[in-house]
Parts: C-alpha cells; sequence; structure tokens
C-alpha cells in the first residue's frame, strides 16, 4: 500500500498529500458514502506571514467561551438555511452536526473551530465561523446566535469568514 500512496502523491498538485489508503468495493462512492466529514477553521492572533494562506489573521480579542457557548447550539439544529449559501441547489437544508467547538493552540497563537457533521452545506462553514466570531467580538450574545441559527433566514447570519482558514480535515467512512 505505501508503494500506491507514493505514486498517488506523485500526480497529485502540491497541496494535496495522501497519508494513507485501503481497498474498497468497486460501488464506492467517495462522496455519498462518507458518514461524517470534520472541517477545521484556523484563526491567527499575530501576524504571521507564513501563515496567511492557511489561517485568518484577527487583531481583536474574542470571548471563546460564549463563541463555545453558540457553538454548542449547532449540535442541537437541524435546519442550517440561515448559514447555507442563497439560491443553493441543495435539495435540504437538514444536516446532523456531532460537535462543534473552539480550541486554544497557545503554543502557536491559535484559535481552531473544529466542526463535525454527516454533511455539510455550501458555504455553511464559512458562514457558521462567520457568525460565531461576531459572538465573540460581542456583536452578538449567544441569544441573538439562537435567534439567528432558528430564522431560516442567511440574510440574518454575518459575513461568511474568509476562505483561507478553512480546511477539510477528515472525511470517515463506514466501510
Amino acid at each position: 500500500m505505501q508503494e500506491f500512496i507514493h505514486k498517488v502523491n506523485k500526480i497529485l498538485p502540491p497541496d494535496v498529500a495522501c497519508c494513507a489508503a485501503q481497498p474498497v468495493p468497486d460501488a464506492a462512492n467517495a462522496r455519498f458514502d462518507a458518514i461524517s466529514r470534520t472541517y477545521k477553521y484556523f484563526i491567527t492572533r499575530a501576524k504571521r506571514p507564513f501563515l496567511t494562506e492557511y489561517a485568518c489573521y484577527l487583531r481583536y480579542t474574542l470571548n471563546v467561551e460564549a463563541m463555545n457557548r453558540a457553538a454548542q447550539l449547532l449540535t442541537h439544529m437541524a435546519d442550517f438555511t440561515s448559514f447555507a449559501k442563497l439560491h443553493g441547489n441543495a435539495k435540504s437544508n437538514l444536516c446532523s452536526v456531532y460537535e462543534a467547538y473552539w480550541s486554544e493552540d497557545e503554543e502557536n497563537n491559535l484559535l481552531v473551530f473544529t466542526i463535525k457533521a454527516n454533511r455539510f452545506l455550501r458555504n455553511m462553514v464559512r458562514a457558521v465561523v462567520g457568525t460565531l466570531l461576531d459572538v465573540g467580538r460581542g456583536k452578538l450574545t449567544v441569544e441573538d446566535f439562537e435567534r439567528i441559527a432558528g430564522s431560516k433566514n442567511r440574510c440574518c447570519s454575518s459575513a461568511s469568514a474568509p476562505a483561507h482558514g478553512l480546511f477539510l480535515w477528515e472525511v470517515e467512512y463506514g466501510i
């Protein structure tokens, strides 16, 4: 299998890497057979030139505790229309979020948002992060976040966070 991984990595672009592989049935579908996906969003609190493309730089103070209280509400929601791209082509805006939380990497001065769900809507994570950041800045309360999430109206949520801090971190399969 290591030889296969080596050959795959030779043809992949520089910003994509294969770390592991396993045989799957011929009928397996990488997109539709996934049982969960995990995204991480990285924020740096100090200007770091080498992280410009990989983390969003924010210089203001954030209330991480309030952001985590709001993030926990996501695990009790089903309809994510408030955080979906307007006029998207999704047949349903229903998702099951299994976990959503902020953690601090003090050694690297990073703040990391992790969210795991059965599926995601287009622009959903960036819209959630943007709205949670407004909670952290004190522009919104946790109650405001709950009201926005329940409104099923994308116009009520905050602007999306920039794309350059977002990474698909893990995909789990039931195979």
